[in-house]
C-alpha cells in the first residue's frame, strides 16, 4: 500500500493546522519576555497592549508582583497579550513553509484570542474588553461566596447529575446564615429568573447553584457555583468514586448561573466592539459549533460568561474536520496536556518561547513535505 505523505503533492493538502490559545490559570511572571526582547513584532503587541490600556502592562507581565498578575482583571489582558506576541512570531515561520491556518479554539479567555488571530475584532479592542471582562467575573460574586473544584476520573454525565441534586437538595433548605446572605436575597428577589415565592426562599436558590463548568477531558472536570455547593457536590462525587476531588484556589465561581450580572455588563460592553466575520472557523466554549460570522460570535461570547466550557467537544469537532497538526499558542502547556487526555493520537505542539518554537517547526518539518 503506497504512504500518501511521501507525495508532496498531496502532503499541503493533508496537513490540516488548528491553534490553541490558553485561558486564565497559565499566567507565570515573565511570560513572554524572551519573544519581547528577541522579535520586534512580539515587541510592538505588548507595546500596543500598554498604549490600549493605558498603563504598563507589560512591566506587570515581566516584572510581578505575582499576587497582581493572578487579579482576573490583569490575568485575563496578560495571557492573550502573551498569547498574541507568540503568534505574530509564529506567523512568519507558518507562511514560510506554505502553511495556513484552517482553525482555531481558545479555553475561556482563549476564545477572545483566537478571535484576534481570525481578524474578527481587533487586538486594542479585544485586551480592553477582556480586562473589562475580569473586572466583571470578579465583581459579580463577593469574595469567599463562590468556589470551583476540579473532579478527577468520573463521567462528566454523572457529575452533572451530582450538581443536579445537590442543588435541589440545597434549594429545600434555608440559608446557613441569613445575614451573610443578604445580598444574594435582594439580588435574587429582583432577578426576574429567579422564581423564588420569598426572599429565603431566593437566597437559597442562589446558595445552591453548582454545575459543571469546564469539561476539559474525559477524565478532568470543573465544577463552580456557590461555596457551599460545590463543597457539597465534590464531597458526593468523591463518594461516587472519582478518584480525586480538588477545590481551586480562584477569586470567583467562572461559567455558572452566579456570573449572570457580568454576562449582562459584558453584553454591553460587546456592544460597542465592531466585530467582523472570521478569516477561518473558531470553536465555541458554549455550544461546540464552528463560527464564520461576526455576530454569531458576539453571541457566543456573551453565552460563553455563564455557560460551560465545552472543551472535550471542541476539540472532537476539530478532529471532525480532520485536523491534523495543533499547535497551543501562548503560555503554559495546559491545552497540550488536556489534549494527551483527550486523545494520545493527537499531534500537538507548543509555542511560548523561541526554545518551544523551535521545538514546534522541528516537529512540523518531520511531517510536513515542503513542495
Amino acid at each position: 500500500m503506497s504512504n500518501p505523505t511521501s507525495n508532496p503533492a498531496t502532503t499541503e493538502a493533508t496537513t490540516t493546522l488548528a491553534l490553541l490559545f490558553p485561558g486564565q490559570g497559565s499566567q507565570s511572571v515573565g511570560m513572554g519576555r524572551a519573544f519581547y526582547d528577541a522579535n520586534p513584532a512580539a515587541r510592538a503587541v505588548f507595546e500596543e497592549a500598554d498604549d490600549a490600556l493605558g498603563f504598563a502592562l507589560s512591566k506587570l507581565i515581566f516584572d510581578g508582583p505575582e499576587d497582581q498578575l493572578k487579579l482576573t482583571e490583569y490575568t485575563q489582558p496578560a495571557i492573550l497579550t502573551t498569547s498574541m506576541a507568540a503568534l505574530r512570531v509564529l506567523q512568519p515561520e507558518l507562511q514560510s513553509r506554505n502553511l495556513s491556518i484552517a482553525f482555531a479554539a481558545g479555553h475561556s479567555l482563549g476564545e477572545y484570542t483566537a478571535h484576534v488571530a481570525a481578524g474578527t475584532f481587533s487586538f486594542a479592542d479585544a485586551v480592553r474588553t477582556v480586562r473589562a471582562r475580569g473586572q466583571f467575573m470578579q465583581s459579580a460574586v463577593p469574595p469567599g461566596e463562590g468556589a470551583m473544584a476540579a473532579i478527577l476520573g468520573l463521567p462528566v454525565a454523572q457529575i452533572n447529575d451530582i450538581c443536579a441534586r445537590v442543588s435541589d437538595e440545597l434549594t429545600q433548605l434555608p440559608p446557613d446564615d441569613p445575614t451573610s446572605q443578604a445580598f444574594a436575597t435582594i439580588d435574587a428577589v429582583a432577578d426576574p429568573s429567579n422564581p423564588a415565592i420569598n426572599p429565603d426562599q431566593a437566597a437559597s436558590r442562589v446558595n445552591a447553584v453548582v454545575s459543571p463548568a469546564n469539561m476539559n477531558s474525559p477524565d478532568q472536570t470543573v465544577i463552580s457555583g456557590s461555596k457551599a455547593a460545590v463543597e457539597r457536590a465534590a464531597e458526593r462525587c468523591k463518594e461516587a468514586g472519582a478518584k480525586r476531588t480538588v477545590m481551586l484556589p480562584v477569586s470567583a465561581p467562572f461559567h455558572c448561573a452566579l456570573m449572570q450580572p457580568a454576562q449582562e455588563q459584558l453584553t454591553s460592553t460587546l456592544e460597542s466592539v465592531p466585530f467582523a466575520d472570521p478569516s477561518f472557523p473558531v470553536a465555541a466554549n458554549a455550544d461546540a459549533r464552528l463560527l464564520t460570522r461576526g455576530p454569531e460570535v458576539r453571541d457566543a461570547l456573551i453565552r460563553q460568561v455563564t455557560g460551560a466550557v465545552r472543551w472535550v467537544e471542541c476539540i472532537t469537532l476539530l478532529q471532525q474536520q480532520g485536523v491534523t497538526h495543533y499547535i497551543e499558542v501562548g503560555p503554559g502547556k495546559v491545552l497540550s496536556g488536556l489534549n494527551r487526555q483527550i486523545d494520545r493520537g493527537l499531534a500537538t505542539t507548543n509555542v511560548e518561547d523561541p526554545a518551544s518554537l523551535e521545538k514546534t517547526l522541528a516537529a512540523l518539518s518531520e511531517t510536513i513535505t515542503k513542495p
